[in-house]
């Protein structure tokens, strides 16, 4: 993997184009440079193992870092609050969250509306009127990684204020609060060896 590797000291975007040290500037280039490198297929990943996600969160960790010109050895929890970045693992679930919606809104594109489901119940509850999802049987985890297994876990994860919304714009700003509020940041505080 050669994400981890392009955002090691002193190789950085920021030192190889020569960027002024202006906090102001780093974030939109973080955002462009890093940020969508490490968002590009990124639900592809979701159930991957935790060695993985733990690379890509170093990666996410040291732009923070970068972009705040803070320490190596300063705290990133309170720094990736401060840029209002979510963990890596809270963006994959964001993705496959906003791509779930998408595909149920619109039943487009067509092989992912045909993997999911709206859970059906025979009684009139107060939890049927929330839009669940029908979560398959898969025997091995990595059948359990796929989309027709992930996007109902994630979807049904969700509180019921973020699944009854009718626009993505709602969608979407309900369920980046939601995942803002619910993170640990210090679980996401991985040290790097001197």
């Amino acid at each position: 993997m050669q994400l981890p590797r392009a955002c090691d000291p002193p190789h950085t975007p920021f030192t190889d184009a020569g960027l002024s040290t202006d906090v102001a500037c780093h974030r939109p280039v973080a955002c462009s440079l890093i940020l969508s490198k490490i968002d590009y297929c990124n639900s592809v990943l979701h159930g991957a193992p935790s060695s993985t996600i733990q690379k890509l969160q170093r990666v996410q960790n040291n732009s923070a870092r970068i972009v705040l010109q803070a320490l190596r050895r300063s705290d990133v929890n309170s720094l990736l609050q401060t840029l209002h970045w979510l963990p890596v693992e809270q963006r994959i679930n964001y993705k496959l969250a906003v791509l779930t919606f998408k595909t149920q809104q619109t039943s487009y594109p067509q092989y992912l509306s045909q993997h999911i489901s709206l859970r059906t119940s025979a009684r009139n509850t107060r939890s049927s009127s929330v839009p669940l999802l029908c979560v398959p049987f898969r025997r091995t985890s990595f059948a359990r990684r796929s989309f027709s297994t992930a996007a109902p876990l994630t979807w049904n994860s969700l509180p019921p204020a973020v699944l009854n919304c009718d626009s993505l714009c709602t969608f979407k700003a309900r369920l980046i609060c939601f995942l803002l509020l619910s993170v640990n940041y210090s679980a996401y505080l991985f040290r790097q060896p001197l």
